[in-house]
């Protein structure tokens, strides 16, 4: 059986440390391997943005495969056509994390590519990521433009060279996306779901989910991000085409979804769009799990157009004793009169109970 590993918190350094002994990870490495780190350097912004991976993600996983005893570690990226890598490694932390921990940083927009036949096209792939002996996939779990959702898969779009980004956004995305997976085969996927951003891979509007997946199989992974963000998997063109090349499996009702803990409550501070958003919500020590699930299905909602003005919802630990006459959401609010499971329930269920209650 496939398995998905979730925990929750805000301290990215020390939650995938664990996240990666719970999972097992270890066993598939051995002494002097090459191993290479993906993370999501889109743009030159700080992961706060919600637009890049948290460094303190990264420097867990460099943590952890450091004590095993391996050596030969190196982080790889090349940002979107137009941005300079060497500007997003600085702006995200990037820098200092290299210096922290000795692991280079590699440029892969100025390394050699090599080409693979497939499905009748020809796919260039930097070389460098071909030649580790293990990839690690490190992406934010977050909005896209065109994609709607980017996650695992899509974040191996940073492992080819600029003219191929330029030939798959004229493809449409979808095909040599799911191409890609079926070539490119990470050992496993950490997904930083911190704060992915609401609306757009470039930031801007982030909202504390505050949790990292582990997942082997990326199209699953990308499958069970994709319920977190308000979607159907088959809404997002990618990832059925994906598991039909052999990338993996889209079946998350065959799959165990292990949640190592449970969200603590915070204070929440909302900005741009997600403050909007939030002013549907009556929420009283909120989990951020809980509450950003129900931000990314408000804002599906709105996208529908569906969005109603007087809508209110309820959520948060301290509507646990209450008997309320509304909509609450997580088992917190288990005894108002409608109420959305689980603890805490992904937006895609949060969102098909809103759409009954209008």
């Amino acid at each position: 059986m496939h398995q998905i590993h979730v925990i929750y918190g805000t301290d990215g350094r020390r939650m995938a440390k664990r996240l990666l002994e719970a999972a097992g990870a270890g066993s598939h490495f051995s002494p002097g391997m090459r191993v290479a780190l993906k993370p999501n350097l889109v743009v030159a912004k700080p992961a706060s943005s919600g637009a890049t991976t948290h460094p303190e993600v990264v420097a867990g996983v460099i943590e952890f495969l450091q004590d095993l005893g391996l050596k030969n570690i190196e982080i790889m990226e090349s940002s979107w056509v137009g941005e300079g890598t060497a500007r997003a490694f600085k702006a995200a932390g990037y820098e200092q994390l290299s210096e922290r921990y000795g692991v280079p940083l590699i440029d892969l927009k100025k390394v050699p590519v090599r080409a693979f036949e497939a499905g009748g096209e020809t796919y260039q792939i930097c070389k460098p990521v071909l030649e580790a002996d293990a990839l690690i996939n490190l992406p934010v779990l977050k909005a896209h433009c065109q994609t709607l959702v980017t996650c695992a898969l899509k974040n191996l779009k940073g492992c080819i060279p600029d003219g191929e980004k330029r030939r798959y956004h004229a493809a449409g995305l979808t095909e040599p996306i799911a191409r890609l997976g079926s070539l490119v085969h990470p050992v496993f996927t950490v997904v930083d779901a911190l704060c992915g951003d609401l609306t757009f891979e470039e930031g801007g509007n982030p909202v504390p989910m505050n949790r990292l997946i582990h997942g082997e199989d990326p199209v699953l992974v990308d499958a069970y991000g994709a319920t977190l963000l308000g979607y159907d998997p088959d809404e997002i063109a990618y990832i059925p085409r994906a598991a039909a090349y052999g990338a993996g499996s889209m079946d998350l009702e065959g799959a165990e979804i292990r949640e190592l803990n449970r969200g603590e409550s915070g204070k929440m501070t909302p900005s741009g769009k997600v403050a909007r958003l939030a002013a549907h919500v009556d929420a009283r020590s909120a989990c951020s799990a809980c509450y950003g699930g129900l931000i990314h299905a408000l804002n599906r909602l709105d996208e529908m157009g569906r969005l109603p003005r007087d809508l209110k919802v309820s959520i948060g630990q301290d509507f646990q004793n209450e008997q309320g006459g509304g909509l609450g959401i997580g088992h917190c609010c288990r005894g108002f009169a409608r109420s959305v499971p689980s603890c805490p329930p992904s937006a895609r269920a949060i969102l098909e109970a809103l759409l009954k209650e209008i």
